[in-house]
């Protein structure tokens, strides 16, 4: 009777990950506000509240490039052998003027390292202010969708989709998120994590 109860409560209860990596910068850091007001804070929230009890690592970096997110991912892989990784870097290469085929071949080799290890990767794209040239921001912002379509991984085009355009939501620097617009970066990154986990629950 207590094998089958045990039983019963594997095949009702949420399927999950055991762990999920997320290497991003300042934007996933919680740059000038505070750690557990950031959005994969609550995420985490989000995640236990729906039944999951996967691990949620945050090794983002303020500052961090795709080249030091690249640095870094072996050992990051090796340590905690995520099973879901969430890429969010390019912003800073962009910020940088570094030339998009360098950004590209770096998202590309995040997403292959990832999947070597056996993880599923959900890539989060950016957008770059208006004064870097439509040429360059609009090819930056296409990168995301292209390296995604092409590695056949899910994508969330902009993080900061409904958040970059409210000053009302955004620091004095004008890059980065307050903490009461957290939640509705949480909502965007949501629309492409959702899927993958109600598609790891079906399986």
């Amino acid at each position: 009777m207590r094998t089958l109860l045990f039983l019963l409560l594997i095949l009702t209860s949420p399927m999950s990950f055991a762990s999920m990596l997320v290497l991003g910068d300042s934007l996933a850091a919680g740059y000038g506000i505070d750690e557990e007001e950031g959005w994969v804070n609550l995420m985490r929230q989000r995640l236990q509240s729906n039944g999951y009890t996967l691990e949620v690592v945050n090794a983002s970096v303020s500052g961090e490039t795709t080249s030091g997110g690249l640095s870094r991912l072996p050992a990051l892989l090796e340590t905690h052998q995520p099973s879901l990784v969430l890429i969010e870097l390019g912003a800073n290469d962009g910020l940088r003027g570094t030339p998009l085929n360098i950004v590209r071949g770096n998202l590309e080799q995040l997403v292959e390292l990832s999947r070597a290890s056996g993880a599923e990767v959900l890539m989060i794209g950016n957008r770059l202010p208006p004064n870097y040239g439509p040429q360059y921001t609009q090819a930056f912002f296409g990168l995301f969708a292209e390296v995604a379509g092409e590695k056949q991984i899910a994508l969330v085009p902009f993080l900061l989709d409904g958040v970059a355009s409210d000053w009302d939501l955004m620091q004095d620097d004008g890059y980065h998120p307050k903490a009461n617009a957290q939640a509705k970066i949480l909502d965007t990154v949501w629309t492409g994590l959702e899927p993958i986990l109600d598609e790891a629950r079906s399986e």
